[in-house]
């Protein structure tokens, strides 16, 4: 390859790692403190910061004169009202006042849900960015500490036997395994999940977890059900509910007068979510309490948009026992509504217009809801009730200072490195401290990508692949100036020297990557954090030790026309 399109290589590298960086440099330099708080709360939490914002704001515009000067700190407000004046071919206002554009919009209560769904899309942009970025560990940053019980008595009652303690212990053995499955798969990297007395679980969440999303990963069953909606207990249920529209639930949720549905159905309630991802109750409907297909018949779950509405849709797909059981459902209720069921809620409804055997296509769920419960499917229905006893969330366990002074300790061994090869190696010191710096960027890259999360053993890969990096570009210089004291000239001794050491550099790393690999797949937590950090930077370290230091040899060479070589204090001929 010709070093013009190394370069050029080079350059898009940076730029892509460029790009998946700076996700992470934005939240952590950029975003202030309180919003970042604010971006980790839950769905209500955010609903009523967004609703408090826009209280404020509109009281406050309220309070304004008139003819005051529209405030630019509500520029979103501005933003909006200029499009109102365009789409009524308006002339638009050189400066702003704020009768101007409260004037623009139709009511109060029109810029209310204007400000509200500013401040909700400003969250669900910062969660977003988040969820790009490269987290810190328990140890570094804290996060969610879990304890979880296991409730056998649940379980006896559900079976209606008691149980050996052979089959108490296998349920919670099985139990860690599925949360393993679940929690590794949801994205969190170097989880900590282990068993405490008999029936108790701990589990350890590093970074700003959603606590919403994991506590449904943790207990959610993955409890997906098809059941018919019964005509005539819905018919029934509506006659009741209009002589009772505001009294006909008890305390419970449940119907007061359950005898009004006919025998062998229930009365279930139809949710959907709301714009920040809550469900709301939109009504209720009756179904056949047998369900007619269960969750376990699913093999598969995919998310696809539909092609009109562009909503997301939900194509789940049957086994070919399911696919039976489905098909005979289907014939037997051709033009009645089929409600999808998830943990006793109606998510979606639709009339079955023809049978159906093995394919189901269904909407009323989100797409990031859909991945959630196909991830739940495949990993497996929990095999004993579980209740979270205690979840908070703690903070980093080494402390502020402890963690500043490693921060310390590591730009200065940094630092050290630099000055050393510059100092022993002269010019071709700074070139190998311009690959080191580089390789730290591209590891680092590379990390925000797949969101990983760093502690301290992902540090010490890290530090270790500085080490290495280092270590290659010492035995590349030893071999040139080998080259260039037997007379050789500065092209020829440094074209040798990288051939040289090529293998050398290959061989090791290549060791050395194969038993951080294995780590990566057999190790847990720490150890698995340490060997994907070793792992990465041992292939960018061989990238810029062996290509990018060749590429700025070369050019000083043949562009520059530098004859001599600058790689030691002693005179090599």
């Amino acid at each position: 390859m010709s070093k013009r399109w190394r370069f050029v290589l080079i350059l898009v590298l940076l730029a892509v790692a460029y790009w998946f960086l700076y996700p992470t440099v934005k939240w952590y330099v950029w975003i202030p403190e309180e919003k970042k708080q604010i971006a980790t709360g839950s769905a209500e939490q955010v609903k009523l910061y967004s609703r408090r914002e826009a209280d404020k704001i509109l009281k406050d515009l309220l309070a304004m004169d008139l003819n005051d000067p529209f405030p630019s700190k509500y520029y979103f407000l501005t933003d909006k009202a200029k499009e109102r004046y365009k789409i009524e071919k308006k002339r638009v206002p050189k400066v702003w006042k704020v009768k101007e554009v409260l004037s623009s919009y139709p009511s109060k209560a029109a810029i209310y849900d204007e400000i509200e769904n500013h401040y909700r899309k400003e969250v669900a942009d910062l969660k977003e960015l988040r969820d790009r970025t490269l987290q810190l560990g328990l140890d570094l940053k804290g996060g969610m500490y879990v304890v979880i019980e296991a409730d056998i008595a649940e379980l006896e009652k559900e079976q209606g036997k008691p149980m050996t303690a052979a089959e108490k212990e296998d349920v919670i053995k099985r139990a860690l395994e599925i949360l393993n499955n679940r929690i590794d798969q949801f994205g969190v990297t170097e989880p900590q999940i282990r068993r405490q007395g008999t029936n108790r679980i701990i589990v350890e969440l590093p970074g700003a977890a959603d606590r919403e999303r994991m506590n449904k990963f943790i207990l959610g069953k993955g409890k997906l059900d098809f059941h018919i909606v019964d005509d005539d207990g819905l018919k029934a249920f509506k006659e009741y509910h209009a002589q009772h529209p505001n009294d006909f639930l008890d305390a419970d949720g449940k119907l007061k007068d359950p005898n009004i549905l006919p025998k062998g159905t229930e009365l279930l309630k139809v949710v959907q979510k709301d714009e920040y991802g809550i469900l709301q109750t939109k009504g209720y409907t009756v179904v056949k309490t047998e369900s007619g297909l269960a969750g376990t018949y699913i093999r598969d779950a995919r998310v696809s948009r539909d092609s009109l509405s562009n909503q997301p849709v939900v194509n789940f797909f049957l086994t070919s026992e399911g696919g039976d059981i489905f098909y005979k459902l289907t014939s037997a209720n051709v033009n009645k509504m089929l409600a999808v069921v998830l943990d006793n809620k109606v998510r979606a409804q639709a009339r079955i217009s023809q049978p159906i055997r093995d394919a189901v296509r269904v909407t009323g769920f989100g797409a990031s809801e859909a991945k959630d419960l196909a991830l739940v499917l495949r990993t497996g229905a929990l095999p004993v009730p579980l209740v979270i006893i205690n979840s908070t969330a703690i903070g980093a366990s080494l402390g502020e200072d402890a963690i500043r002074q490693g921060i310390k300790a590591i730009i200065l061994g940094f630092i050290l490195v630099i000055l050393f090869m510059a100092i022993y190696y002269l010019g071709s010191g700074l070139i190998a401290d311009f690959a080191l710096v580089l390789n730290l960027y591209f590891m680092v890259s590379i990390l925000s990508v797949f969101n990983f999360t760093l502690t301290l053993t992902s540090i010490a890969g890290v530090i270790l692949t500085v080490g290495m990096a280092v270590d290659a570009n010492v035995i590349i210089f030893e071999r040139i100036k080998e080259e260039y004291r037997i007379g050789k000239q500065r092209a020829a001794a440094v074209k040798a020297g990288f051939a040289k050491a090529f293998w050398t550099i290959m061989d090791a790393n290549i060791t050395t990557f194969i038993a951080a690999l294995a780590l990566s797949q057999l190790g847990k937590g720490p150890i698995q954090g340490f060997a994907v950090t070793l792992a990465i930077g041992i292939i960018s370290s061989m990238f810029t030790a062996l290509f990018v230091s060749r590429l700025i040899f070369d050019f000083t060479t043949d562009t520059l026309k530098r004859k001599k070589l600058s790689i030691s204090w002693r005179a090599l001929r």
